[in-house]
C-alpha cells in the first residue's frame, strides 16, 4: 500500500445500507479495495448466527430460545476486500451461510433484539478497530449500528431489477418467485421493531436500477472524495 493511499484512506467510515440485490456487497468490496480500506459484511454475520443455530438445533421460530442462545457462537469476520473470510467457532462459513435454508430464516434470527445487540457489539469492535478506515454494508448501518460515519449511502433499485440480479447469482432460479422473496423480505426487515431497514436522514440515496456496478462503484467512490475534501 503506498503512503498515498494510507493517507487518503485514513479514519474515513463509510457505511452502505439498502435491500438484497441493490449491489451492496459487490460495490463496497470494490470501493475499499480501490481506496485501500478494509472491508465488512454485516449481512454475512446475522447469517453466520442464523446457520449456527440451524445446526444446533435451535428452533428460530422461537424467538425466546434464539435469544437465549444469541451469546454462544464466535463469529469472526476478515475484512480483507479482496478475500473477505467469516468462520463461526473456528469453522469456514463462508459457503455455508449462503444456502437457500439460512436465506429463508435470517429474517427471523436478525428481528431477535439480543441478536442485533451481539452483532451490532461485534459490528462497532470491528469498525473501530479498523485503523485505516472501512465500508460497512448492511440494512442498519447508518441508522444504528454507526450513526457517526463519515459517509452513509442508501442504495435502491427496482424490485425487477434486483430480481434480475439476483436470478443471475442462483443458477435456474425462478425470477417472479426471486421477486416474491425479495419483497417479503423487505416487509420483514423494514417492518421490525428493532433496528429496521431504513434509509438514515444524512444518507445520499443511490439508485442503481439503471446503472452498471462499474457506474455505482465510480459514484460511490466520488461520494468518499467529495467527503474528505469537506474536511
Amino acid at each position: 500500500m503506498s503512503t498515498t493511499v494510507g493517507t487518503v484512506s485514513a479514519s474515513v467510515i463509510v457505511a452502505i445500507d439498502g435491500p438484497s440485490g441493490t449491489g451492496k456487497s459487490s460495490t463496497s468490496k470494490a470501493v475499499a479495495a480501490q481506496l485501500g480500506l478494509s472491508y465488512l459484511d454485516t449481512g454475512a454475520q446475522y447469517r453466520a448466527i442464523t446457520w449456527w443455530m440451524l445446526n444446533n438445533g435451535i428452533d428460530v421460530q422461537n424467538a425466546a430460545e434464539v435469544a437465549t442462545a444469541a451469546a454462544k457462537p464466535v463469529i469472526v469476520s476478515g475484512t480483507d476486500p479482496a478475500a473477505p473470510t467469516i468462520t463461526v467457532d473456528g469453522e469456514d462459513a463462508a459457503g455455508p451461510i449462503r444456502t437457500q435454508e439460512v436465506t429463508s430464516k435470517v429474517s427471523a434470527v436478525s428481528a431477535v433484539p439480543e441478536v442485533r445487540t451481539r452483532i451490532t457489539e461485534l459490528q462497532r469492535a470491528i469498525a473501530a478497530g479498523a485503523e485505516g478506515g472501512i465500508v460497512v454494508e448492511g440494512r442498519d448501518i447508518g441508522t444504528t449500528v454507526l450513526p457517526d460515519a463519515d459517509l452513509k449511502i442508501f442504495l435502491t433499485a427496482s424490485p425487477e431489477a434486483r430480481a434480475a440480479r439476483r436470478s443471475g447469482e442462483v443458477k435456474g432460479s425462478d425470477l417472479a418467485a426471486t421477486k416474491e422473496a425479495l419483497v417479503q423480505r423487505d416487509a420483514a426487515d423494514s417492518g421490525r421493531k428493532t433496528s429496521p431497514l431504513a434509509k438514515a436522514d444524512d444518507a445520499v440515496e443511490v439508485d442503481t436500477t439503471e446503472l452498471t456496478l462499474q457506474q455505482v462503484i465510480e459514484c460511490v467512490v466520488t461520494l468518499v472524495g467529495e467527503k474528505r475534501a469537506e474536511r
